[in-house]
């Protein structure tokens, strides 16, 4: 017993003079290729591209839809128009497939595919409109409205609008058979500036097996009452980044799934919404990885919860080196928070011991008020607890001023320095952590405790 006692402690001391000494984490951590988010990031040119240096469209091909019969009446159905001006825009070198200004062009479900000749520009200048009744749906396409697949060094661009016209969808039901308005899929080196995507059917925009990805001064806007209507979703991606975006929406501002990895958020506003999330993961015993993720500089207002990590009972895989850092939260329920217990079910969850592992998590001067009294929540699993999660100048009253909040752990191990409100001694519980890591130890990846062995309930999400 004395052994594992010992063996916190030395963690945590080692651990506090790498932060102290170095704010960073020996490489022999990190895989080949992954982010150091202990470190800084270059803040220009992180995943920059050459096919991005060209702003503009002077010297281009245009290739408007109007000049292939889109009216742009927001009545007429301009989907074939589209289609037309695309297959001849993504044929042509330095084109520029155009959505003019002033136009609200109505158009249905439809695939963009590449690969494109080189140097395309898709400048989204009026504003595109989804058919409002489900019902106009084309069956074949049930997830998607306007789909980008194949495509290389590609920027969009434009300052116009893509309107999922959602209120119909959301009256109708909460996850089956809704389309997503944006998706970038299998695409690489792509831009997308100056757009506004609102009132979403249900997720926003995602972007989904894709590499390179530069997201910036992008706008989105959904009621906080529209379900399932997530912000930015990136799934199986990596280097993505996302600069300057204003988020407001009725679930995740942003969302990172499995197989994500180097992700950076820099300049985020998030509100309403139900916060920045990492997951879930882990559902139906998945084995689900992020790695690498960076949020720089944050707002975020009225949100359910604030830093958001959740996954399911009987996953395996790993979330690991994620920093968040300058975050204002302003009347959030749950500014922290991990979930290794998320049960998005109108049944109950069965408890499992698998799990996945969730490591090497640092908040870093975060800021403001919580609605609730339990400003910080680890809820780790018993058999595969959090480790090395790390708080430096973490600051949180409850939203009337006062500093009555509290911080609850479950099997989460880690340490804090600076200044730190409210107090998170419980991560640095030696007979709890140390219970929690002998039974780690005992069940290994086994997944078939009974539900009376385990002492924490699994439970739904706010």
């Amino acid at each position: 017993m004395e052994r594992i006692l010992h063996i916190p402690i030395v963690v945590f001391v080692l651990g506090a003079s790498l932060f102290c000494r170095h704010n960073a984490i020996p490489n022999e951590l990190f895989m080949p290729g992954e982010i150091d988010v202990w470190g800084g990031l270059e803040e220009e040119g992180f995943f920059d591209h050459p096919w991005w240096r060209s702003e503009g469209v002077d010297g281009r091909r245009p290739v408007s839809v109007d000049g292939f019969g889109a009216v742009g009446d927001g009545v007429t159905n301009d989907t074939q128009a589209f289609v037309d001006a695309w297959n001849k825009a993504c044929s042509m070198k330095n084109a520029v497939f155009l959505v003019p200004e002033g136009g609200r062009y109505l158009v249905k479900a439809v695939r963009f595919n590449g690969p494109c000749a080189d140097n395309l520009i898709i400048q989204i200048s009026g504003t595109i409109v989804a058919p409002d009744e489900p019902k106009d749906w084309d069956p074949k396409l049930p997830r998607l409205w306007l789909s980008f697949s194949g495509l290389n060094g590609v920027k969009i661009q434009g300052g116009g609008t893509i309107d999922g016209s959602g209120t119909k969808w959301w009256a109708s039901s909460c996850k089956i058979n809704k389309t997503n308005a944006l998706t970038i899929d299998k695409s690489s080196a792509v831009k997308i500036q100056d757009l506004t995507i609102q009132n979403s059917q249900q997720m926003h925009f995602t972007i989904s097996r894709s590499d390179t990805v530069r997201v910036s001064n992008v706008l989105i806007a959904s009621p906080a009452n529209s379900p399932n209507t997530d912000g930015i979703h990136i799934s199986g991606s990596t280097g993505v980044v996302l600069q300057n975006c204003n988020i407001g929406t009725g679930d995740d501002c942003v969302s990172i799934v499995s197989g994500s990895s180097n992700i950076k958020m820099k300049n985020i506003i998030c509100g309403p919404g139900h916060g920045i999330s990492i997951g879930s993961l882990g559902k139906g015993n998945s084995t689900d990885t992020v790695i690498g993720v960076v949020l720089d500089t944050a707002t975020l207002t009225g949100t359910t919860n604030g830093l958001r990590i959740k996954t399911w009972q009987g996953g395996s895989g790993a979330v690991r080196s994620v920093r968040y850092e300058n975050v204002v939260m302003n009347n959030v329920s749950n500014p922290i928070i991990i979930d290794q217990f998320y049960c998005d079910s109108s049944n109950p969850c069965k408890n499992l011991t698998s799990a996945v592992k969730i490591s090497q998590v640092m908040y870093r001067n975060i800021q403001g008020t919580s609605k609730t009294s339990q400003a910080i929540k680890f809820a780790c699993s018993d058999a595969v607890p959090c480790s090395n999660i790390v708080l430096n100048d973490v600051n949180l009253l409850l939203h009337d001023g006062t500093a009555a909040t509290t911080t609850s752990c479950n099997c989460a191990v880690g340490f804090d320095y600076g200044f730190v409100q409210p107090s998170v001694e419980c991560l640095r519980s030696t007979t709890t952590n140390s219970q929690c890591q002998q039974q780690a130890s005992q069940n290994g990846d086994d997944d078939t405790m009974e539900d009376n062995e385990r002492a924490y309930s699994a439970h739904t999400e706010l």
